[in-house]
């Protein structure tokens, strides 16, 4: 899988996550990110998330990956809440994702 990919809105609107390598999130910022399943013609958004700490997207990661078989993890840093959940809401509209959250 690439170390960056770009996810699209319904908006139209493209949006450039970085992959966390082994599931590992980033420090305890805010953000969004997402639990993708790598297929042959791809990948499938399984989960949309956004965050005020991204370092609790491992267990998340952990979960897509035993119930739905997620093959990686990408975070998204985003400080501003209201940008965040809009942006996750725009992604979730495009992909229709198994998953769509806010976490704490």
């Amino acid at each position: 899988m690439q170390a960056f990919v770009d996810l699209l809105g319904a908006s139209g609107a493209s949006y450039r996550f970085r992959l966390s390598p082994d599931g590992e999130a980033d420090s305890p910022i805010a953000g969004n990110y997402t639990c993708v399943r790598e297929e042959q013609e791809g990948f499938t958004v399984l989960s949309v998330t956004a965050t005020n700490d991204l370092s609790h997207a491992r267990a998340d990661w952990q979960r897509a990956v035993a119930k739905h078989g997620a093959t990686h993890l990408y975070t998204r840093l985003n400080v501003s809440a209201s940008v965040r959940e809009a942006e996750q809401e725009d992604i979730a509209a495009h992909y229709k994702p198994r998953s769509k959250q806010q976490s704490a």
